[in-house]
């Protein structure tokens, strides 16, 4: 089964790696080392804004580990779609957000994220809490 991974997973996952910890992102990895682990286009977007990636070659080996999902034209539509019914109903999340939610829907994969209460608004959308 493939696995998005959002944004604060992989910052969780850095954090704990400069701390040389083992923490509930690590835990996380070894419970679900048969799954595979994707990036939306999205994700890798907001992990080049931080300040742990601000040279290339640091947001490369942060993105490296995984496959980034790339922007289609039926992640758009999904997009679309979600922003319409979540308005609708006045539980819209945020940007980055519906285009992840849009992403994994498209490929159908839940979302591994600490942010679940944001991403369960999302019908149909599998999440994973870390």
């Amino acid at each position: 089964m493939g696995l998005i991974l959002d944004t604060n997973f992989v910052i969780t996952a850095e954090r704990e790696a400069n701390a040389r910890t083992v923490g509930r992102a690590d835990a996380f990895l070894a419970a679900h080392a048969e799954d595979s682990l994707f990036l939306t286009f999205t994700v890798a977007g907001e992990l080049a804004c931080g300040q742990s990636a601000a040279a290339r070659a640091q947001w490369e080996r942060l993105c490296h580990p995984y496959a980034v999902l790339p922007w289609t034209i039926e992640v758009s539509w999904q997009y679309g779609e979600l922003y319409r019914v979540l308005a609708a109903k006045g539980t819209l999340i945020g940007t980055n957000d519906l285009w992840i939610a849009a992403t994994a829907l498209v490929h159908g994969m839940d979302v591994v994220t600490a942010n679940l209460a944001e991403f369960r608004r999302v019908p149909g959308l599998g999440v994973i809490g870390f």
